[in-house]
């Protein structure tokens, strides 16, 4: 199936072309985030029972197999990604970058851009990464030479070869990654548009004309840096996570999006699609056609036994992880089902307030979980990383975004609209506080909302931490979908609750009043 449709996309994009074009496939990841295992459709962790099922996506097993048939039929394929290998499950918590190094190795890429994340653990991590890969990673937009581990390395550009043509390859991050992670003080990030057209100046010196950008910038700004620079044949995005389609009505935007004639392109996130993009050019490097789409990594798709057989070895340090300490529980931290899906528990205070502590820092005012995502109680006593994952399994990371009052009104209504049931998305929050009346009509419930002490103003913008599912619109919460400034990609929302009963222990579990149920 996969050899049909690599085909199919290479032969259609080489159908007329003249003598001299040159075709060049470019097969692509982006925000893998260390998910070495397959997926489930909430792309979490996906058990080996539903595995097996056919219920699952990606991982590293499938990805490798997808690679190697589309790389032993394509005309001069190429692999590259788009940034943030790291961060977003235990695998990365225990192998840092060296897990990413030994499957990217395997799998083939030519190439990858930093991304925000791969600075989470400072440059060391980055560096050690960086040394054990076996292809070049780039970043244009920063000035590193201040910073010895990385003043050596870490290059703006280069330029790779495909049956004697050469490409020109730029690597592009996040303007604030310095906001968003951990690079440190010795890096200076620059502007993306003025780094890109300063390094394709230099290619096309070299006599490089054709020329790809892999950027960890998002969508919209791939978008401008096209727009924006001239010589850029192709980018290569990531870090907004954009599934690009021709085929399916939920996509952001069509797979290749045509900025003049630059083809910019991005492939979800997660490994739970490979890009695959057929470029042609003609002998001047004029893009002449671009097309593609993104390729499902579902069960159609073998999994390779070798890389599924490293993956399982991987897995089972793991488990020293989980019976691993890390703080310490006062007394017992209810989180009991019934009581999170009805009103204020013990373990939503928690899960909300540790998600307003991590970025309070950042103009963030509340905190909003949705109960369902609480899944257990912890004992008093010891608690150990296996507890808090098993309260928080979904590998849910930590989102941050803008909204007006009178939206967060909204979020609320619809956290309480299926009270009678005990529906998943009852909220839970910090810094703020409300009343629900469940006996008055859906929509209508919902009064008394305090922010900071001081009533809503529904014209006001207000910063909110919650998890990714939830932006996204899990639960009932469409009203977050086209929030301002949204970043959806922070760490998991269980290593930022264990580190604030770390930092808060002994921890005693509390509630305070914060969400008052009943007629009001």
């Amino acid at each position: 199936m996969l050899t049909r449709l690599a085909l199919a996309g290479v032969f259609a994009a080489a159908a007329g072309m003249a003598q001299a074009d040159y075709v060049l496939t470019i097969l692509h990841t982006n925000d893998f985030h260390a998910r070495f295992e397959p997926i489930n459709k909430y792309d979490s962790t996906c058990g080996e029972e539903d595995n097996q099922a056919g219920e699952c996506f990606g991982g590293s097993a499938r990805l490798a197999t997808a690679i190697a048939d589309f790389k032993a039929h394509a005309i001069n394929p190429i692999l590259v990604d788009g940034g943030d290998q790291f961060q977003g499950t235990l695998f990365y918590t225990y192998y840092k970058g060296q897990l990413a190094a030994e499957m990217m190795n395997r799998l083939g890429y030519d190439a990858m851009t930093v991304g925000n994340h791969e600075f989470d653990d400072g440059p060391e991590v980055l560096r050690g990464f960086m040394n054990a890969v076996e292809f070049p990673v780039l970043m244009s937009n920063a000035d590193v030479s201040g910073e010895p581990l990385l003043a050596d390395v870490l290059m703006k550009s280069t330029v790779i070869e495909r049956e004697g043509e050469k490409l020109g390859l730029i690597g592009l991050t996040p303007q604030d990654t310095d906001e968003l992670a951990s690079p440190g003080p010795n890096i200076i990030f620059t502007p993306p548009a003025d780094a890109v057209q300063a390094e394709v100046d230099k290619l096309e010196e070299q006599g490089v004309n054709k020329i790809i950008v892999l950027s960890h910038s998002g969508y919209g700004v791939d978008l401008a840096v096209a727009k924006a620079t001239t010589g850029v044949d192709v980018i290569v995005g990531g870090h907004s996570n954009t599934f690009l389609s021709n085929d399916d009505a939920s996509a952001a935007g069509p797979y290749p999006t045509m900025v003049g004639d630059t083809a910019v392109v991005q492939a979800y996130a997660y490994g739970k699609y490979l890009g695959e993009l057929v470029v042609t050019f003609d002998d001047a490097g004029k893009v002449v056609d671009a097309r593609g789409q993104p390729r499902l990594m579902d069960a159609a798709v073998a999994e390779d036994e070798g890389v599924k057989a490293r993956i399982t070895e991987a897995a089972q340090p793991l488990e020293e992880i989980r019976n691993k300490v890390v703080a310490e529980a006062a007394a017992p931290i209810g989180g009991d089902r019934v009581n999170c899906r009805s009103g204020e528990c013990e373990m939503g205070n928690l899960v909300a307030d540790a998600m307003l502590d991590r970025v309070k820092g950042q103009g963030i005012e509340v905190a909003f979980m949705n109960g369902g995502g609480v899944r257990a109680s912890i004992d008093a006593g010891p608690i150990t990383m296996g507890e808090v994952l098993t309260v928080l399994p979904f590998q849910n990371t930590l989102s941050t975004f803008r909204v007006s009052g009178a939206v967060l009104k909204e979020a609320l209504e619809n956290g309480v609209s299926q009270f009678e049931e005990g529906a998943g998305r009852f909220p839970q929050v910090a810094g703020m506080s409300f009343a629900v009346d469940p006996t008055k009509p859906v929509g209508e419930r919902i009064s008394d909302v305090m922010v900071g002490g001081e009533a809503l103003d529904p014209e006001k913008l207000y910063g909110v931490a919650s998890n990714n599912y939830i932006r996204n619109g899990g639960d009932g919460y469409a009203m977050f979908v086209d929030a301002q400034d949204a970043y959806d990609f922070g760490p998991d929302v269980a290593d930022v609750t264990a580190e604030y009963l770390a930092a808060n222990g002994p921890y005693t579990a509390y509630t305070d009043g914060r969400i008052k149920v009943g007629m009001q």
